[in-house]
């Protein structure tokens, strides 16, 4: 069933069949009082109102009867996806320097409480999990296999970090012929506002279309049952 979408920077065509809301990194660590992103020194204030919105969203969507795929972001306690001092992984990203400095910390390793999803984003018994192991959805997981399976070519993204995880996942989406849509206060950034201006800006010029949860809640409450 075709619809629009009431996106910016103009609005876009979608069949419900061929849509897919894909959550991304909605997890404690970087969400949660005392997870990684807070302890790491990143400002997660926003982050209740995002959880409501992006909550929202996958409700709707839901309710519509759209693919819903889950993304989380991590790694095995052995750390051998993360890899070692000849990857820049290794020398890029918060957590896993934050756990060498912190000798005892689990931050985003599989089966801990900073890896898990914040309570009002669980998955349903049916909803794919994607595990991945860098920033972007599609890096070394099955992700875009599991979509062209389903006929898939819209992906609608809430999650975060708008400016990491969830810009990368969009740019790569633009990249494979996916039509990528951030609902942007949905996502929450890691920094200043600027950097979440920044990322719309890049998406609306360059990569895809941006939609608010509001917008996209209405767009989705319209589709016939």
């Amino acid at each position: 069933m075709p619809f629009m979408l009431p996106t910016r920077p103009e609005p876009l065509a979608a069949e419900r069949a061929q849509t897919a809301l894909v959550v991304i990194d909605m997890q404690n660590g970087y969400l949660s009082p005392g997870g990684y992103l807070d302890l790491a020194g990143f400002d997660i204030a926003g982050s209740p109102p995002v959880v409501a919105r992006a909550a929202r969203v996958l409700a709707a969507a839901r309710a519509a009867g759209l693919m819903v795929v889950h993304v989380r972001n991590g790694w095995t306690e052995s750390l051998a996806e993360a890899g070692p001092a000849t990857s820049p992984m290794w020398h890029k990203s918060n957590p896993l320097k934050y756990m060498r400095s912190h000798p005892g910390a689990q931050l985003l390793i599989r089966g801990s409480w900073d890896h898990a999803f914040v309570e009002p984003m669980q998955p349903l018994p049916g909803e794919p999990v994607v595990d991945k192991p860098r920033y972007s959805a599609f890096a070394g997981t099955n992700l875009e296999m599991m979509l062209r399976a389903h006929g898939i070519t819209t992906l609608v993204f809430v999650g975060v970090n708008t400016n990491v995880c969830v810009e990368t996942a969009v740019r790569d989406a633009f990249h494979r012929e996916f039509f990528a849509v951030m609902v942007a206060d949905a996502t929450l950034q890691a920094g200043s506002q600027a950097v979440f201006d920044a990322s719309v800006f890049n998406i609306e010029k360059f990569f895809g279309w941006t939609v608010s949860t509001d917008d996209a809640v209405a767009c989705f409450e319209r589709l016939p049952a």
